[in-house]
């Protein structure tokens, strides 16, 4: 007899938001600031097929400080009638019985989406859908780009909590255009919040979404029988690469064998000269392991405790054929 209590009520918060805005430095600030007793899940997708978020999440973040996280790579997870979110979701839940779930939807993602798979029949009793937050960057708003994307004014629209990011870079022009921007494409309840490096209040998080999004109706799924390429096994060239394409953009990721250990002034070299809408990492370093962040703005750094493989993934509306052997060339000789 299983005597296993049911998962309810679990408060679930959408963290939003364009390629840049800062989602995932957001959600680094809130783990740091999670109550100490409470355990906290992390259901976090990515467009590129590699996966590296949930390495820098466990690289700063482990399950014996209370934080559990699970990727779904590949592009929006609720293709397919929500099944890659259904499965990735419900291993989530069963292992980490949480205390509170954090969805961070890939920012080429549709978040009216992800709430539809939320609020559907079958999370009725388990999930209880918290304040949508969105990060914007408000300079974003002078680039045709960004304000003629459909999932960008999609993220506006659905938020309950609608934070401009990196503030400490406007100019009064961007405030000003944010502002308005909010108010004519937000939900006229939506509340307009400003902070820089992704600091959130987590007090920004509680409280029911006044979001609607037509639930969406399936079965349970059985775990797919095909392997993710996150799990699938190295060739013998100790390196395996990945491509993907869609809402505007183009996605290469790559994966190391832990054997391979790169030189770190020749990767942050590398990167700095990378021509890139995002990229993120993690590596296997000579000097030690770290997590990579670039956006426009700047090349981020983080000493990480570990990491079970390195891996890459550049977001660009091109792609340099160039790429990959600068990356070979960042693997330190005789390691």
């Amino acid at each position: 007899m299983n005597t296993e209590k049911r998962i309810l009520n679990v408060p679930t918060n959408i963290i939003t938001g364009f390629l840049g805005s800062g989602k995932t430095s957001a959600i680094l600030h809130l783990l740091k600031n999670k109550p100490a007793n409470e355990r906290w899940a992390v259901l976090v997708n990515e467009f590129g097929e590699i996966g590296v978020d949930g390495s820098l999440f466990e690289g700063q973040h482990g399950e014996d400080q209370g934080v559990f996280v699970r990727e779904v790579p590949g592009g929006c997870m609720c293709c397919t009638a929500g099944l890659p979110m259904q499965i990735a979701l419900n291993v989530l839940l069963a292992r980490a019985r949480p205390d509170r779930l954090l969805i961070e939807p890939t920012g080429l993602g549709h978040p009216i989406e992800v709430l539809g798979v939320l609020s559907g029949e079958y999370y009725q009793e388990s999930l209880s859908i918290n304040k949508i937050v969105t990060l914007v960057d408000a300079r974003h708003l002078s680039d045709n780009r960004y304000t003629s994307h459909q999932t960008f004014n999609q993220q506006i629209a659905i938020a309950d909590v609608i934070v401009g990011n990196k503030s400490d870079l406007y100019q009064d022009a961007d405030r000003s255009a944010l502002q308005a921007y909010a108010a004519e494409r937000g939900a006229p309840h939506a509340k307009l919040l400003i902070t820089e490096q992704g600091v959130l209040d987590p007090s920004w998080l509680a409280g029911a979404t006044r979001a609607t999004a037509t639930p969406q109706h399936y079965h349970p799924a059985a775990e797919n029988q095909s392997t993710p390429i996150t799990e699938m096994s190295l060739p013998e060239s100790g390196y395996l690469k990945v491509e993907n394409k869609g809402e505007g953009f183009k996605s290469i990721g790559w994966r190391f064998t832990p054997r391979r250990v790169f030189n770190r002034e020749k990767l942050i070299s590398f990167f700095k000269g990378l021509n890139a809408e995002r990229m993120k990492a993690v590596f296997i370093t000579e000097a030690g392991v770290f997590g990579y962040n670039l956006t426009p703005d700047a090349l981020t750094e983080m000493p990480l405790d570990e990491c079970a493989e390195s891996r890459v993934e550049i977001i660009a509306t091109n792609i340099d054929a160039n790429w990959e052997k600068q990356l070979l060339d960042c693997i330190a000789p005789n390691l």
